[in-house]
């Protein structure tokens, strides 16, 4: 039996599985692996220093696999921000298909580039409204967002259980549910709240070719369900990472009166967060991690966890809901 959806179809993919892109995890080694195994591998540009070295990085992910694959975006105001067209033009030059986009709304100047290449757009919404937005703006796809995810869940609050058939009712574009899945089971539910897929994040890090430090991959296994925080909560930019002293550490600093994003930077910056996953320090600085953890025992390779994924998925629904018909 296989699971097939419009997610598979439009994304030439075997099963209706995707890899979120991740900062300093996207690599081809990770992609390729997710691609090779039938889901949807994706690289983050932004992981790479230049929109060259991004040409390079996606000529590496076409020689390790022959299967689609696809490119992260992501659009955040900063200080120093990226040639964001430089990078989008990188993708548009090494023939990329597929983009995972995620961020402002300034991030559909990008889709304005990608569409006339082709470009299938796939992007990360964490409300219904922002996904019927999405939707009117052109988008193809929508990873719907619940407050179990890793990385910024909005403000909302609002798990899957809600969120995805909530988004599932108005939203006529395909759903992608993301944010706590990790099993045939997530899967299952995903389906049957009306999303078409999954996209997977945190699961996709506890794997043998996840490019990050044992230490950190063991870090996954060694929290549960309640070994994540909340941060950023006062500053209306709430980010969900794993727990540690470090990140303890900022959940004190910010539940300080008059607490500021100055008094926690060295702890929560982008380099600090890439030292971590290299050397498996975790004293560096924080690691993004979702209430899934709680899900997940092993490190498997990522052909062996969707193999597992679509087999568990395939025997709850033949198996147990079959058996629940009279």
């Amino acid at each position: 039996m296989a699971i097939r959806t419009r997610i598979t179809d439009m994304l030439g993919i075997e099963h209706p599985i995707v890899q979120g892109g991740m900062m300093n995890v996207g690599y081809a080694e990770l992609a390729s692996a997710v691609s090779n195994a039938g889901g949807l591998g994706i690289i983050t540009a932004l992981t790479q220093p230049t929109p060259d070295a991004l040409r390079a990085e996606i000529e590496r992910t076409r020689g390790m696999t022959d299967k689609p694959f696809g490119v992260n975006m992501t659009i955040f105001p900063t200080v120093n921000s990226p040639d964001y067209k430089a990078y989008a033009q990188a993708i548009i030059d090494g023939g990329v298909k597929i983009v995972e986009t995620a961020g402002t709304q300034a991030v559909r100047e990008i889709w304005e580039m990608l569409k006339p290449h082709g470009v299938t757009i796939l992007h990360k919404c964490t409300a219904v409204r922002h996904a019927l937005s999405a939707e009117k703006a052109g988008c193809d796809i929508v990873s719907i967002d619940g407050f179990e995810c890793a990385g910024h869940p909005g403000e909302d609050d609002i798990p899957g259980l809600i969120l995805i058939p909530a988004a599932a009712d108005k939203v006529k574009i395909p759903l992608l549910a993301s944010g706590g899945f990790g099993d045939g089971r997530g899967l299952v539910a995903a389906l049957s709240l009306g999303a078409e897929g999954i996209n997977m994040g945190t699961r996709f890090c506890a794997t043998a070719e996840a490019p990050i430090h044992d230490n950190v991959k063991q870090a996954y296994i060694d929290n549960d369900e309640r070994g994540s925080f909340l941060i950023f909560r006062n500053f209306k930019n709430t980010a969900r990472v794993g727990r540690s002293a470090v990140s303890e550490e900022v959940v004190r600093r910010l539940s300080q009166p008059e607490a500021k994003f100055e008094d926690v930077a060295e702890l929560v910056n982008g380099r600090a967060g890439k030292q971590l996953l290299e050397t498996g320090d975790l004293a560096k600085g924080v690691f993004w991690a979702g209430m899934v953890q709680g899900l997940i025992h092993d490190l498997p390779t990522c052909q062996q966890l969707i193999d597992r994924i679509i087999g568990d998925a395939e025997s709850v629904i033949r198996e147990r809901l079959g058996s629940l018909l009279a």
